[in-house]
């Protein structure tokens, strides 16, 4: 029996022992994958595929990326089931909300700073364009609570009495608000609530009436490519209403606990939006596939993210590239 005792307290101990190194030797090294949220608009593709390359050369991770829309990702990332969602807009979501209240998901680091969001049109509906022979056809139009009386302007051709809002597509945070939004500014009744089916068909849509001249009114966000290729603006909401925007790295509270030298980096993740823009530009021009640009990104601006990484990482993610 004492012997029994003894190589049960033997046994019990190298597993503790185990463990601890397990633990100690870090998430990667233990063998376990960083499942990323596959976040399907360009910004937020270029940030996964930028920041899991970071951490599969530098970091000898091995990394994955699980498709869906952002309610499910956060749902995802609250029950650990994936571990970092790259570009998260703290503040937007319920189920954010109640996953860090509840402390299951921590937001880090500070990616993205000046992303902007809102309702626009284009400047030729408020102001005409006499280069190209438009006249302004919303002339006082100033804030989203003026569209109650220019739902014809922006004419739903499926439903010819009432205007078109182009919200975001459905499943995404902005698409749940944007709703809300209708209802509290009373437009429900005057607009149809139209959801693109991805967010390439909401650009299509927009650039398609842009180079007809033709009004739209629509949701848009930046840091993005659009944003660059055409003149807008954005209408004011109600006084008081702040819609500053925070975008952080989120995290799962488990990995967040038990990858302390890959939150390291997380934490210092920033990509000035200038950039961006300039690399969101160029992958919508050039065609180029979010993987090979984040590739190119890292090789052509190590000064950007050598800061974020040890210097035995970025010796490892420059020999990769």
């Amino acid at each position: 029996m004492k012997m029994h005792k003894t190589l049960l307290a033997t046994l019990l101990s190298a597993g503790v022992l185990a463990s601890a190194g397990a633990q100690a030797a870090g998430w990667c090294e233990s063998g376990k994958p960083v499942k990323f949220a596959g976040l399907n608009w360009e910004s937020g593709m270029l940030l996964t595929d930028i920041l899991q390359t970071v951490l599969e050369k530098g970091y000898d991770c091995k990394t994955d990326s699980l498709p869906g829309n952002s309610i499910t990702m956060e749902n995802a990332l609250s029950s650990n089931d994936i571990q970092v969602f790259a570009e998260e807009w703290v503040g937007r979501s319920e189920v954010w909300n109640k996953a860090e209240k509840a402390g299951k998901v921590v937001g880090v680091g500070a990616p993205v700073v000046g992303a902007i969001e809102g309702w626009y049109v284009p400047r030729y509906v408020i102001e005409g364009d006499a280069k190209r022979k438009l006249e302004a056809k919303a002339p006082d139009l100033k804030t989203i609570a003026d569209l109650a009386k220019y739902a014809s302007v922006f004419k739903d051709q499926e439903e010819p009495s009432k205007g078109r809002f182009y919200n975001c597509p459905a499943g995404w945070t902005c698409e749940l608000d944007n709703s809300e939004m209708l209802k509290s500014y009373g437009l429900e009744n005057s607009y149809t609530n139209f959801r693109p089916g991805t967010g390439p068909a909401l650009d299509a849509a927009v650039l398609s009436s842009y180079k007809r001249g033709e009004p739209i009114l629509f949701y848009y966000w930046s840091p993005t490519p659009l944003m660059g290729q055409v003149d807008l603006v954005k209408l004011e909401e109600k006084p008081g209403v702040d819609k500053s925007v925070s975008i952080k790295v989120g995290l799962s509270k488990t990995f967040h606990e038990q990858a302390p030298e890959l939150v390291a980096v997380l934490e210092k993740v920033n990509l000035p939006i200038d950039l961006l823009n300039q690399n969101l530009g160029r992958m919508a021009k050039e065609r180029i596939e979010s993987p090979k640009l984040a590739k190119i990104f890292l090789k052509e601006h190590p000064e950007v993210w050598h800061a974020w990484v040890s210097d035995e990482a970025a010796k490892k993610i420059d020999a990769a590239l």
